[in-house]
């Protein structure tokens, strides 16, 4: 369980007798940015789950459901035993296997190193090399030391490549962050904090073909709590550019120099090069700018929904709100009535399977994640095509203690998972 959720369960556990009810059905959406792609551990709750945020207007509880059917009323002086009974959601038809749907796509290969270690996958090179990281920490969470390393893997044969050892960080937990590649060369920052100096990202670069890293250029992070870290690294040309997490676009030679702000990107993220936007709350990215023609697209956004946009769709959820005063409090939680994906000028608007996870990963802007409920409350993930309306079970299955890991992919192509002693690689650009 990672800090995040380790939080909201104590929340849940404080709130749960003052938070109103939430219809039974609904499974919780955590939406939280993840600059290192990973498998991210979750709690598979089949039945009902809120999200409680606290705030000075009361308690936030937002719901997301995962039956199209109302659900049964539950009472809240019902004894627990009945209600999780009646709160048991229908079981959902799990498509084929994700190897059959898409055969092209896949290829599986040994979760671990020959020598045992096991490795984080980043992005693929090209169609039959993954980019990987060792050490700092294993997909479990338990600490491996501080030597971290740079790995090829040939899809083909199965055999790893050293590309290069990463320079150790010093005074921070902070470790090699936001791999990119293009051109040849592979780039990534990590945090440094000496004494009486600082905080700075070291922004560093080692070709494809292996060798010694060499530092880029060094980035102030003299007030991380107002500018944030380090996100959207990438290489373009014969730059590097990256992003603070509040905002702020920037660019440096990758031969070295300084940073430049990129004109009228002062406030925005990336999202693909050359087009960066602006994150509100409820419409991330319903502004673009293309910074190398001018060029600006703003998405069609409704006053009731909750959107992320790409650079030509947007996916997201009706939201209804409800207020509840209880005890001179009010408390609002927000019920979402369906998930849809539409292109950017809101045309060609369909509403996504029940389930769906829409949000910061949709594969290409094409692909979803969909959260299924199997037998004896087992959950697993699917993988939705918008394009085609096939779908495919990715393997993925709850434990007995009801958490699973769920795949954290990204908008680009690639989405990589272990299960068991393999990890599978999808190569979602192989999809037609």
């Amino acid at each position: 369980m990672n800090d995040l959720e380790d939080k909201l369960s104590r929340v849940l556990a404080g709130a749960a007798d003052q938070a109103p009810q939430a219809s039974t059905g609904l499974s919780a959406a955590v939406e939280a940015g993840h600059r290192r792609r990973r498998a991210r551990t979750t709690a598979a709750l089949a039945a009902a789950a809120i999200i409680v945020v606290i705030g000075g207007a009361g308690t936030m509880v937002n719901a997301l459901r995962t039956s199209a059917a109302p659900p049964p009323a539950v009472s809240a002086t019902e004894p627990a035993e009945r209600r999780s009974d009646r709160a048991e959601p229908p079981v959902d038809k799990i498509p084929p296997p994700i190897e059959e749907v898409w055969p092209q796509a896949v290829h599986k290969i040994p979760a671990k190193l020959p020598d045992g270690r096991t490795y984080h996958p980043q992005l693929l090179l090209d169609e039959h090399t993954l980019l990987v990281m060792t050490g700092a920490f294993s997909r479990t969470g338990r600490y491996e030391g501080d030597r971290q390393f740079l790995w090829s893997f040939d899809l083909n044969s199965g055999k790893p490549r050293q590309i290069a050892e990463i320079p150790p960080t010093k005074n921070s937990m902070i470790v090699a962050d936001g791999v990119a590649a293009g051109g040849g060369n592979i780039v990534w920052w990590a945090s440094y904090k000496e004494a009486g100096k600082q905080r700075v990202a070291r922004i560093w670069t080692v070709p494809a073909s292996g060798g010694t890293p060499r530092l880029v250029t060094e980035v102030p992070l003299d007030n991380v709590m107002k500018k944030g870290h380090i996100d959207g690294l990438s290489v373009v040309g014969s730059d590097v550019v990256f992003a603070y997490e509040k905002g702020g676009v920037y660019r440096v030679p990758l031969s070295g120099g300084r940073q430049q702000p990129v004109k009228g990107a002062e406030r925005h993220h990336i999202l693909e090069w050359p087009w960066v936007g602006t994150h509100r709350r409820d419409a991330v990215f319903r502004e673009l700018l293309n910074v190398e023609t001018g060029e600006r697209r703003v998405a069609v956004v409704n006053a009731d929904e909750r959107v992320r946009c790409g650079i030509d769709r947007c996916s997201g959820a009706v939201i209804r709100k409800h207020v509840v005063r209880k005890k001179g409090r009010a408390f609002t939680w927000e019920e979402i009535l369906r998930t849809f994906v539409r292109d950017r000028d809101g045309s060609r608007d369909r509403e996504l399977p029940v389930g769906s996870r829409p949000g910061d990963d949709a594969g290409l802007e094409r692909f979803f994640k969909v959260i299924l409920n199997g037998p004896d409350m087992m959950q697993a993930v699917g993988l939705y095509d918008v394009d085609t309306g096939k779908s495919a079970d990715l393997g993925v299955r709850s434990d007995a203690r009801g958490q699973m890991a769920e795949p954290d992919g990204g908008l680009d192509r690639l989405m990589a998972y272990p299960v068991g002693d393999k990890m599978y690689v999808v190569d979602l650009a192989a999809i037609e």
